[in-house]
C-alpha cells in the first residue's frame, strides 16, 4: 500500500512546496509587515502594532476606494448575470448559425483585459465623441472617462461586456444538462415560456447561477487591470479600486506596510462576501 501511494506523494509534494513559496509565504510576510512601518525599500522598520489598521478606518482615500469597488462589483455582478443568462437562453434555442454566435459571444473572454481596456479608452476618448458630433448626440460628444461622476460608468460597462462571455458559457453548459422531456411535458400541460423558465429552467440551473454570482462578484471586487488601462484610478481618485490603491500606495507611494494591512482587510472582505453568497444561494437552491 505504501509503495502504491509513493507516486502520489512525489506528484503532490512539489505542488505544495511551490504553492507555499509563491502564495502562502508572501501572504504571511505581508501579514507580518502590516504590523510595522516598513516603506518597502529601506532595511529598517519598527513594529507599531495595530496602528496601520486603525488608520485605515480614518483614511478618506481608503473609504473612496472601497465605495467605488463595492459599487462597481454590485452593478457588474447583477448585469453580467442577467445579460449572460438571457444570451445563454438565446444560444440554447434552435437558431441558425448557433455555433457561430457562441464563438462570437465567447470572444471577449479570450482577449487580454489590458488590451480591452486600452481599446475602449481610445474609443471613449476619440471615436465616440466624433460619432456624437456627426450624429448630433450631445451625450456622446464628451469623454465620460474624464468626468468624476460618469467615469465609473464607462469602466463598469466594459467590465460587463467582457464578463458576460465566461458566464454565458457556464449558463449554456447548465442549460444543456436539462432533459428535453421536461419541456415536452410542460408544453403538453399548457405551460408558457415564462412558466417553463421559473418552474423548470431556473431551478435546474440554480447551481450554475450560484457559481456565476460568486465568481462575478469576486472578479469584480478584484478589478485592477481594467482600471489601470482605462483611467489609472482617475479623474482624481474617482475610479480607484482597492487593488489599484494597494498597488500604487504600496509599490509607488512608500506605504508598503500600510497597504499590506489594507490587503489583509481586503482579503477578509472578499472571503466574507463569498461565504455569505455561497450560504445564501445554496440555501436558495434547496428551496427551489
Amino acid at each position: 500500500m505504501k509503495n502504491r501511494l509513493t507516486p502520489y506523494y512525489w506528484m503532490t509534494l512539489p505542488a505544495v512546496v511551490l504553492f507555499f513559496i509563491f502564495m502562502t509565504l508572501p501572504a504571511l510576510q505581508g501579514l507580518y509587515y502590516s504590523f510595522t512601518n516598513w516603506n518597502g525599500f529601506g532595511n529598517t522598520y519598527d513594529f507599531i502594532g495595530f496602528k496601520n489598521y486603525v488608520n485605515l478606518f480614518q483614511d478618506s482615500n481608503i473609504g473612496n476606494a472601497y465605495w467605488f469597488t463595492i459599487r462597481f462589483a454590485v452593478v457588474a455582478t447583477i448585469f453580467i448575470n442577467v445579460i449572460s443568462l438571457l444570451i445563454a437562453l438565446g444560444l440554447n434555442a434552435k437558431i441558425k448559425f448557433r455555433n457561430f454566435f457562441r464563438a462570437v459571444y465567447f470572444l471577449p473572454n479570450i482577449l487580454s483585459i489590458l488590451i480591452v481596456g486600452y481599446i475602449f479608452n481610445y474609443l471613449f476618448s476619440n471615436v465616440f465623441p466624433l460619432w456624437g458630433e456627426s450624429l448630433g448626440l450631445t451625450a456622446l460628444t464628451t469623454n465620460i472617462l474624464g468626468s468624476q461622476d460618469l467615469a465609473w460608468v464607462g469602466v463598469v460597462t466594459v467590465a460587463i461586456w467582457q464578463g458576460i462571455a465566461f458566464n454565458t458559457i457556464l449558463y449554456l453548459a447548465g442549460l444543456q444538462t436539462i432533459p428535453t422531456d421536461l419541456y415536452e411535458a410542460s408544453q403538453l400541460d399548457g405551460a408558457g415560456k415564462w412558466r417553463e423558465f421559473w418552474s423548470i429552467t431556473f431551478p435546474l440551473i440554480a447551481p450554475f447561477f450560484t457559481i456565476n454570482m460568486v465568481l462575478a462578484m469576486k472578479n469584480s471586487l478584484m478589478v485592477f487591470d481594467l482600471v489601470v488601462a482605462m483611467t489609472n484610478g482617475g479623474p482624481g481618485r474617482a475610479t480607484q479600486s482597492i487593488a489599484h490603491l494597494i498597488y500604487t500606495g504600496g509599490f509607488e507611494g512608500g506605504e508598503f506596510a500600510y497597504q499590506s494591512a489594507n490587503a489583509i482587510i481586503y482579503f477578509i472582505l472578499i472571503a466574507f462576501i463569498s461565504i455569505i453568497q455561497l450560504r445564501f444561494l445554496q440555501r436558495r437552491e434547496s428551496d427551489v
